[in-house]
């Protein structure tokens, strides 16, 4: 197994390669398109606003090689954070920028739903797990992730949610759609 880890100069390479190293992979951080050949899974991390990464992603040469790797290849892809939102087909931060479109929904806005909640949502908060899934086979239901945004991922199918966390009433905080993931 080989997971490349795509730089487009919006994320934390250092943490999110050293996470993968930690759990016993192959990995490569790569800025060039072409290495997705050689990879068995992709992760996409991310952190900053939409526009900004699909601004990247395409002056980078990159979304058409995640399009034609991840659904011709069945390669899986793995977003982290903003990498996550980059994978639905809208922003509406910063006006209304379209994402890779992999997974149906949109990135809006989160509302609070009481005085105590501020936006944006930053700090640690709980994974709900909505149901089972690969991906988090070895997470603890209730186990806390940090988090430091103001908008979510809104999916159109329900049965793309695997996990939600409680803010701003609840938002959807793990999607999977056609993965079998096996990072074994």
């Amino acid at each position: 197994m080989l997971i490349l880890i795509i730089d487009y100069h919006m994320c934390n390479l250092g943490s999110v390669n050293r996470a993968f190293q930690e759990c016993g992979a192959e990995v490569i951080i790569s800025s060039n398109p072409l290495k997705l050949e050689q990879a068995t899974h992709i992760v996409l991390p991310g952190v900053g606003a939409f526009s900004s990464g699909m601004e990247k992603l395409k002056e980078l040469g990159w979304v058409e090689a995640i399009k034609n790797i991840v659904l011709k290849e069945n390669i899986p892809i793995l977003g982290i954070c903003l990498g996550m939102q980059l994978l639905g087909n809208k922003s509406f931060e910063k006006g209304e920028t379209e994402g890779l479109k992999l997974i149906p929904g949109d990135i809006i806005k989160l509302e609070p739903n009481h005085d105590n909640e501020r936006v944006p949502h930053v700090g640690w908060n709980e994974l709900h797990v909505t149901q089972n899934s690969s991906i988090l086979q070895s997470i603890p239901n209730g186990t806390d992730f940090y988090f430091v945004h103001s908008f979510h991922f809104k999916p159109n199918n329900k049965s793309d949610i695997i996990a939600t966390s409680p803010y701003c009433g609840k938002f959807v905080s793990v999607i999977q759609r056609d993965l079998k993931l096996d990072f074994s």
